[in-house]
């Protein structure tokens, strides 16, 4: 089977529509995106609760949460299509890190945090090398400023900002090409908020890894460099860089009270 691919664009959103289905009729989450996020990039997405943040955020990564579908246009992931990935699912969750919201709350209770870190690897291939990567857990253990110590404890063992980290550490064990996190910095204190920093901008530099990060926090996207995308129930209302945002005729280039 041959894996699309491309090589510029890690995402590109064309025209992307998603809908959300609960215990009622499903409703538009997404309606419309189109942005693109270039190898190497950096694409913080804003907006108030229920402006579609998280539903795009989920498509892109290639869950398989069934409440959330595309419903209209098509976003590609590294060249694959979330719409219809067909057998290049398993690629575009290989190609992709991912962080959703709560994270590290939702870390499965019944593993150690070495087997957490680990699963992305040991799901494909239960014949990997155990001591390779006991010793690539230590690394990102090591990166993350987590102790050596907590690979053999559980989640609910931990902190809510270490249960945090132990989740981006999942997240790079497979040197993704894209890293999608929802709300990174939740629960992360401001002494080690610069471990995430570090960790996205070293690779980025070393391999071209492209981050999309679900955050209002207009400071995190000053410090990364990023481009902007501000949701406002699912419309795109203004795009930019961290400096200057282009805001959609007849929206308020009020941010605070946008994303209030």
């Amino acid at each position: 089977m041959r894996v699309p691919d491309d090589t510029e664009n890690a995402v590109r959103c064309v025209d992307l529509s998603v809908s959300r289905s609960g215990r009622g009729q499903a409703i538009r989450a997404v309606d419309g995106v189109t942005a693109t996020l270039p190898v190497g990039g950096t694409l913080c997405v804003s907006g108030p609760t229920g402006s579609g943040k998280s539903s795009l955020a989920s498509v892109l990564a290639g869950t398989r949460d069934r409440s959330i579908a595309v419903s209209g246009g098509d976003a590609f992931v590294t060249g694959i299509s979330v719409r219809r990935p067909g057998r290049a699912h398993r690629v575009l969750t290989y190609r992709t890190g991912y962080v959703p919201q709560g994270g590290g709350a939702a870390l499965p209770s019944r593993l150690t945090v070495s087997e957490v870190i680990t699963e992305p690897i040991t799901s494909r291939d239960r014949r990997v090398n155990q001591r390779a990567l006991a010793v690539r857990v230590a690394a990102l253990l090591d990166e993350m400023h987590l102790p050596l110590g907590a690979a053999s404890k559980f989640p609910y063992e931990l902190s809510a900002g270490m249960r945090q980290r132990v989740a981006f550490a999942r997240a790079l064990i497979l040197d993704p090409r894209v890293l999608i996190a929802d709300e990174p910095l939740a629960n992360i204190g401001l002494e080690v908020r610069h471990v995430i920093f570090d960790a996205i901008i070293r690779r980025q530099q070393e391999w071209g890894m492209a981050a999309l990060l679900v955050t209002n926090d207009a400071d995190l996207a000053r410090e990364l460099d990023a481009d902007r995308l501000i949701l406002r129930s699912g419309h795109v209302v203004a795009a930019g860089d961290a400096e200057h945002l282009d805001w959609t005729p007849g929206m308020k280039s009020t941010e605070t009270l946008l994303i209030a």
